[in-house]
Order: C-alpha cells, then sequence, then structure tokens
C-alpha cells in the first residue's frame, strides 16, 4: 500500500510545472465504507486500484458512529462503527492499493484511447478517464479505464427545509452534533429539540440524553418514524423520549441562540394547522431531516441522475450511462445499513475491474445484450426502483423502498398490460430497503413481448 499525502510539499516560488499523472486501472472517490469495499474487491479481480479521500483518514461517515449494530449481516458479529471500518482499513493498508489521503476531486474528464496517458492497452477499454484532484501539494491526475464513485452523502439543512424565524446559533444537523459530541468532544448544547426521525435522529436522542443533555422531544412530519424500529425502541422508548408525530417545527425563536421553537401540528397534505402552535423552550435544535447523494461530481462527469434517488441511473452491474463510470453505496441511493453498502459495493468495483482489464463490466450479471435495453421504473407505493436500466438477461436483484408504511402488499413486475410475476403479500416500511429478485425469465419475456420498460408496482392489498 502506498500512501500519499504530500501536505509539508510546497512548489518552488516562480516555477511553473505540468501536472503531474498517475495510471491506473481503477481509480475510487471516496475512502468510506463503499469506497474502500469496491476497491479491495476490484484489487482481488487484479486490477491497480487508487483511493481518493479529500480526509486525513479512511472510514468516511463511520468514524464518528460510535453506537453498535454494524456488521451482523457481513461479519456475523455486532460491531461499532469504528470497528466495522477499522477491519476494511486494516484490509487496505494490507494490499498495494494507492491512497491519496487529504486530496479534493475537482472533477471527472473522458476521453483518449486505451494506450492513452499511459494506461496499458487492454480489449474492450475505448475510453481513459481523468481524474484530476487538488491536495496541499499541487494538483495530481489520476488516469484510468474505471471510475468508482463512491462520495457517499450529505444532510438535508435549515435552508432546504425552509423553516421561518431567526437565525441564532444552535441550529446543527443530526450529523455535525454527532462529530461535535464523538470527535471534537464538543457539546452542542444543553437543552434539544429533534426534527425529524431518521435513523441519525434517534441516535442523536440518545446519545444527547448519556451526555447530560436534556431532549424535550423528537418531532416527525410524517404520521410514522422514519427510522428503523429498532432505534425506536433503543433510543427513544428505553430512555422516555417522546415521539410527536404529524408534528413540525414552524418557527425557530432566539437571537444570538436559540431560545425556543415553535411547534405545530399538521393535516393529512403535511401543512401546519392553524390554532396548534405551542413554543418549546430550547437552546438546540438538531435537524434529521434527510440525505441527499453527493453528486455534484457525477454530473460534471455526464452522469443521467435518477430524479427519484437523486443518484446515478445504473444498470445491472451498476454501470452509469457514462461507459466505465459505476457508483455504489449512499452516492447511488440511501442505505438503511452500512452491511448492505458493503455487499453493493463489493459488485461494483468486481464490476469495475471487469470492465478495466477487458472481460466486461457485467461481470457476474451475465452478457450484456445489445437487443436487451429495458427501462425499470416504480410504481404503487414504490418509491424508487433501482437498478434503472436492465442490459443482461440474467437474475437480477431489484433495490426499492415503499414511500408509505403498509401491513399487507404485494411486489407486482408488469411488461405492458401483462403481470409477468407477484411477490407475496407482506408489510412494508419506508424505513427498510427492500430487495426483490427478478428471474432471467422474466426479463426475457419482457423482450419477447416487445416492451421497453419493466414496472416494479408495489401495490396495498386489502385484507379481507
Amino acid at each position: 500500500m502506498a500512501t500519499l499525502d504530500m501536505r509539508n510539499e510546497r512548489a518552488d516560488a516562480g516555477t511553473t510545472e505540468a501536472v503531474q499523472t498517475q495510471a491506473f486501472d481503477v481509480v475510487v472517490i471516496g475512502g468510506g465504507p463503499a469506497g474502500m469495499a469496491a476497491a479491495l474487491a476490484a484489487h482481488k479481480a487484479g486490477a491497480r486500484v487508487a483511493i481518493v479521500e479529500r480526509e486525513q483518514h479512511l472510514g468516511g461517515i463511520l468514524r464518528q458512529c460510535i453506537h453498535p449494530g454494524f456488521g451482523l449481516s457481513h461479519f456475523k458479529q455486532e460491531l461499532t462503527g469504528p470497528e466495522y471500518a477499522q477491519r476494511f482499513i486494516d484490509q487496505v493498508r494490507a494490499t498495494d492499493i494507492t491512497l491519496f489521503m487529504g486530496s479534493m476531486v475537482l472533477g471527472i474528464d473522458s476521453g483518449g484511447g486505451a494506450g492513452a496517458s499511459g494506461v496499458d492497452e487492454a480489449p474492450g477499454a475505448t475510453a481513459v478517464h481523468t481524474v484530476t484532484l487538488m491536495s496541499r501539494a499541487g494538483m495530481l491526475q489520476l488516469n484510468g479505464r474505471a471510475v468508482v464513485l463512491a462520495m457517499g452523502c450529505r444532510e438535508r439543512t435549515r435552508s432546504e427545509i425552509k423553516i421561518p424565524g431567526s437565525r441564532p446559533a444552535g441550529v446543527f444537523t443530526a450529523g455535525l452534533a454527532q462529530r461535535y459530541i464523538n470527535i471534537e468532544n464538543l457539546k452542542p448544547g444543553s437543552r434539544a429539540v429533534i426534527l425529524g426521525s431518521g435513523d441519525i435522529g434517534l441516535i442523536m436522542a440518545r446519545r444527547c440524553t448519556l451526555e447530560g443533555i436534556s431532549v424535550e422531544g423528537v418531532y416527525e412530519l410524517m404520521p410514522y418514524a422514519n427510522g428503523l424500529r429498532r432505534n425506536v425502541k433503543n433510543c427513544l422508548d428505553d430512555f422516555g423520549i417522546p415521539l410527536h408525530l404529524s408534528t413540525t417545527v414552524t418557527r425557530v425563536i432566539g437571537h444570538d441562540r436559540v431560545e425556543a421553537v415553535e411547534v405545530s401540528r399538521v393535516d393529512e397534505h403535511l401543512a401546519p394547522i392553524p390554532g396548534t402552535e405551542r413554543i418549546v423552550p430550547c437552546d438546540t435544535l438538531l435537524l434529521s431531516v434527510g440525505l441527499i447523494p453527493e453528486n455534484e461530481l457525477s454530473v460534471g462527469a455526464g452522469v443521467e441522475l435518477d430524479p427519484r434517488t437523486r443518484g446515478a441511473v445504473v444498470d445491472q452491474s451498476l454501470q452509469t450511462g457514462v461507459p466505465g463510470i459505476f457508483a455504489c453505496g449512499n452516492v447511488l441511493h440511501v442505505h438503511d445499513l452500512a452491511d448492505n453498502v458493503t455487499t453493493e459495493s463489493e459488485r461494483a468495483g468486481a464490476a469495475a475491474a471487469a470492465y478495466a482489464l477487458g472481460s466486461g463490466a457485467n461481470v457476474g450479471h451475465g452478457t450484456a445484450d445489445p437487443s436487451c435495453q429495458l427501462t425499470v421504473s416504480p410504481a404503487g407505493i414504490a418509491g424508487y426502483a433501482l437498478p434503472g436500466r436492465i442490459t443482461a438477461v440474467t437474475l437480477t436483484k431489484l433495490n426499492f423502498r415503499v414511500r408509505r408504511p403498509v401491513d399487507a402488499a404485494r411486489v407486482r413486475i408488469l411488461a405492458g398490460d401483462e403481470e409477468l410475476f407477484a411477490g407475496k403479500v407482506r408489510p412494508f416500511k419506508p424505513s427498510v430497503m427492500e430487495s426483490f429478485p427478478l428471474p432471467a425469465k422474466v426479463i426475457q419475456r419482457a423482450l419477447d413481448l416487445g416492451v421497453s420498460e419493466i414496472v416494479l408496482s408495489v401495490d396495498p392489498v386489502e385484507e379481507a
């Protein structure tokens, strides 16, 4: 393993040098759980791999997630976030994967032939992607046939949900407050209100309580909790923290520091109900109101985004519409568990290595068929369906989430007016990332019908 972190180097004053370049088979952008899993899978497949990470440490967001609950699927034991990340960090450091730490990627450009920029020619590789990055040492360009996007996601802020009121200190995203407490050893406040019942908001309700911060309550716009049921029980119920559903913050009150928030009940259209306002004294407001994939680099590289997930549109191998660029983890769609991020990212890394080495991107997913060009769309209460494109006739796992909880519903696969496949009736929750197997014969049937779209519909079933 080579680590390049040239923070103390400086270019000689007055000299102008050409931008240095280095060549790899696969360049992974992001050193969190997704990036490390993808890099290890690509390295195992025989590719020369580099990881670019803007922080000084690998591990991503898991470094601040000191609570347990990780690794139950992947390692068959319960770990904290740092413990889970460290297992992959140790694996990465035991390889010759090159690490570019403290480096910010400025852009991804595609062009040139397979033999350009020092990248050895291989059959099937028609373009070289140039990843331009900047560190304290200066600018550097990494050339590779495949790029894996693993930049993760960011939190929605107050400005994105447009809470009225003044702009005092004391309003934080839940993730920022988590970093303050768990890494920086800073106390964000003494009396908190939490808006949003996503998993990080629930976890921070418990964490604040353990640190002596009084949590006045968790307020949720929807009529149901958005986090996993286990987090509602372990983080709220076990600590006596109230959860107020169908309620939101309608005003922030305070001058220099938050002094209180106004909360209001909402109707079935999620609009505040006049006359239900009440004032909750507090000095801190934590926001847990959703996550957004970090796709600014993706857009700059010409990658098409799905407006539902705000992540890339990918095929079965997790390849985007730009040949040789793959996406995985929370930059593709927001996951419920880090273990699921790892599994998905290993697929992306293996596919990226296969593409770079000339054996085709659809490794493990059949051979890409030019005549197989199907889109996948959600219907019913399904919020999204992934992958968004099917390019091979092979068993395919479809991931999706529902937009609201339901006690009884069925997944149906439709092509035109024909139902191709139907699952069992069972409950669904928005907090759980679901998966559904799509058999090869169903894909072939859709092609035989001459359709261009497969629909994944989740339809509620009325119980007798």
